[in-house]
C-alpha cells in the first residue's frame, strides 16, 4: 500500500521536476531583476552635507518620485517620438517586404529556392552591432562607395546622418537585418497551407496574383500579427544601432531613443534609481500597447470569423 501510495505521488510530482529548472532560471533571470528593478525605481540617494565619508549618501523612500520625473522628461518624449517615426518607416517596410519574398519563394516558377532562401536569411544571422558597423562606413562620405560613385557620376551626395535622412539609414540597417526572420515565418505558413486549396484555385481560374491576394495572404494572417508584434516591440527597444553609429556623427545624440536615455542614466550618470524608473515606464508603454493591438486584432478576427 505504501508503495503504491509513493509511486502515486511519484508520477504526480515527475511534470513538476522537469518544470523546476526552468521555473528556477525564471525566477532567477527575468522576475528577480524586475522586482528588483521595481524596489530601485521607488527609492533614491539623499546626501547630507558634501557627500563625503560614511553615511554621507544614504538610500531612502522616494515613492512615485522618479516615475514623476521621468513622465515629465521631455528628452524621454522626443526620444520616444524619434522612435515612432523610425518605426513607421520600418515596421510596413520590412513586412512588407517579407510577405513579397515569402510569396516569390512560394511560387512554382522560382529557381534556386534553398539558395535565394538563405541569402535572404543571411542578413539576420549578422550581429546587430556589426551591421551597424557594416552600413555605418558605407554611409561615411570619405570611405563610402556610394558616394564615390554619385560624385563620379555628378550626382548629389545626401548626408544620411543628419535631419530625415537619418532616420532612413538606421531604418534600412534594420530592414536589411530582420527581413529574413520575419519572411521564414511566413514563408512557412505558406508551405503549411495544403496543395489542394491552390489546385482548386486554379481550376476556377485564378490567376497567380489572385491566389496570392485572395487565398495565400489571408491564410498567413495569424503569422503576419505574430510578426508584426515582434517588429513593433523590437521597434520600440531600438539601441544597438543608434548607439553603434553615435560615434560616426554629431546628429544623434546619447539619449537618441529611450533605451538610449535609460543607459545613460544608469551608466553615465550613475543613477539607477531614474533609469529604473524609465525602464519601468517603457516596459509598461510596451506592454499596453503590444496588449491592445492584439485585442485590437483578436476582435476583428472573431469578426470575421461570424461573418
Amino acid at each position: 500500500m505504501t508503495s503504491t501510495v509513493r509511486k502515486s505521488y511519484g508520477v504526480k510530482a515527475a511534470p513538476y521536476g522537469f518544470l523546476l529548472p526552468a521555473a528556477v532560471l525564471f525566477a532567477v533571470f527575468f522576475a528577480l531583476p524586475i522586482g528588483y528593478a521595481l524596489w530601485l525605481s521607488l527609492h533614491k540617494v539623499e546626501v547630507k552635507g558634501l557627500g563625503l565619508g560614511k553615511g554621507a549618501r544614504e538610500e531612502v523612500w522616494a515613492g512615485l518620485e522618479n516615475y514623476t520625473a521621468a513622465l515629465t522628461d521631455a528628452e524621454l518624449g522626443h526620444g520616444a517620438l524619434r522612435v515612432l517615426g523610425y518605426g513607421a518607416i520600418v515596421v510596413p517596410v520590412m513586412l512588407g517586404l517579407a510577405l513579397l519574398f515569402a510569396l516569390l519563394l512560394d511560387t512554382e516558377r522560382v529557381r534556386a529556392r534553398p539558395f535565394s532562401r538563405l541569402a535572404i536569411f543571411l542578413p539576420y544571422a549578422i550581429p546587430g552591432v556589426v551591421a551597424a558597423l557594416l552600413w555605418g562606413f558605407l554611409y561615411l562620405p570619405d570611405v563610402s562607395p556610394f558616394h564615390y560613385t554619385l560624385g563620379k557620376l555628378g550626382l548629389p551626395r545626401p548626408d544620411l546622418f543628419d535631419g530625415g535622412p537619418l532616420f532612413a539609414a538606421l531604418a534600412n540597417i534594420a530592414v536589411w537585418g530582420g527581413t529574413g526572420f520575419n519572411m521564414i515565418v511566413i514563408y512557412t505558413a505558406l508551405r503549411s497551407v495544403p496543395a489542394e486549396v491552390y489546385e482548386a484555385a486554379k481550376l476556377d481560374g485564378a490567376s497567380p496574383v489572385q491566389i496570392a491576394l485572395r487565398i495565400k495572404i489571408p491564410m498567413v494572417a495569424p503569422s503576419l500579427v505574430l510578426t508584426f508584434f515582434f517588429s513593433v516591440i523590437a521597434t520600440l527597444q531600438v539601441f544597438s544601432e543608434p548607439t553603434t553609429l553615435k560615434p560616426l556623427t554629431n546628429g544623434i545624440s546619447t539619449t537618441w531613443s529611450p533605451l538610449m536615455k535609460v543607459y545613460n542614466d544608469a551608466f553615465v550618470n550613475g543613477n539607477v534609481y531614474a533609469a529604473s524608473a524609465t525602464a519601468v515606464v517603457l516596459a509598461a508603454a510596451t506592454f499596453a500597447l503590444s496588449f491592445g493591438l492584439l485585442r485590437a486584432s483578436g476582435s476583428r478576427t472573431k469578426k470575421g470569423g461570424a461573418r
